[in-house]
């Protein structure tokens, strides 16, 4: 009598999957555009591996424009940064130097 891999009468037919990894949820990051002046961003730092950065968002902005003003911040600043969901993250304490730089451009703040 040969053996059978699955003996327990369980029915693989029924949407079952090999992978057994989730998908990747969509982020819920806002479709709408707003101009720089109806945004109201945050302005946050925490300490990570004992090391100050600084995040500010959200921004109701394309991926693209979003880029190109964390290029143009991060040489202003003359820091490193990232870009985190509808997020800047900046390396450093910076503060009050980043919501000028951010007012500058026309942003405003809560």
């Amino acid at each position: 009598m040969k053996k059978q891999l699955f003996d327990m009468g369980a029915k693989l037919s029924d949407g079952w999957e090999s992978d057994n990894r989730t998908k990747k949820k969509k982020s819920k990051v806002s479709q709408e555009v707003l101009p720089p002046e109806k945004h109201r961003l945050f302005l946050s730092r925490e300490k990570r591996r004992g090391k100050w950065v600084s995040s500010v968002g959200p921004f109701a902005m394309p991926k693209a424009q979003l880029q190109s003003l964390l290029k143009r911040l991060k040489g202003t600043l003359g820091t490193g940064g990232t870009l985190r969901e509808d997020r800047l993250e900046f390396q450093g304490d910076l503060g009050e130097r980043l919501r000028e730089a951010l007012q500058k451009e026309g942003f405003r703040f809560r």
